[in-house]
């Protein structure tokens, strides 16, 4: 069964940082997508990043590109965000997402779903 795990999220000042992390299992992600989702209270949830399994290639929401950070450690089975330069904004429950298929491309449609982790900046 696939688990997706996610991690790190709490309160942080306006212009903090914050790294969350996501745990995998139940197979292994190594040549899989994996993408980084978030939802605020009272809107939809919205692509944030996402990380090709080859050659680190990377893509991000206009809303966070030169802020945010996406990287992956396929021994570890685990996928990151690093989030710099937050703004109250950002705040929203963090989703780590994966497909079902390998090699899907870096906009695949995303079967797998971790619980979520709150974010949330003060200003």
């Amino acid at each position: 069964q696939v688990q997706l795990v996610e991690s790190g999220g709490g309160l942080v000042q306006a212009g903090g940082s914050l790294r969350l992390s996501c745990a995998a299992s139940g197979r292994t992600f190594r040549t899989y997508t994996m993408g980084w989702f978030r939802q605020a209270p009272g809107k939809e949830r919205e692509f944030v990043a996402a990380i090709y399994w080859r050659g680190g290639i990377t893509n991000y929401a206009d809303s966070v590109k030169g802020r945010f950070i996406i990287s992956r450690d396929n021994a570890k089975n685990t996928v990151y965000l690093q989030m710099n330069s937050l703004k109250p904004e950002d705040t929203a429950v963090y989703y780590c997402a994966a497909p079902r298929s390998s090699d899907t491309g870096l906009n695949p449609k995303y079967d797998y779903w971790g619980q979520g982790t709150q974010v949330t900046v003060s200003s």
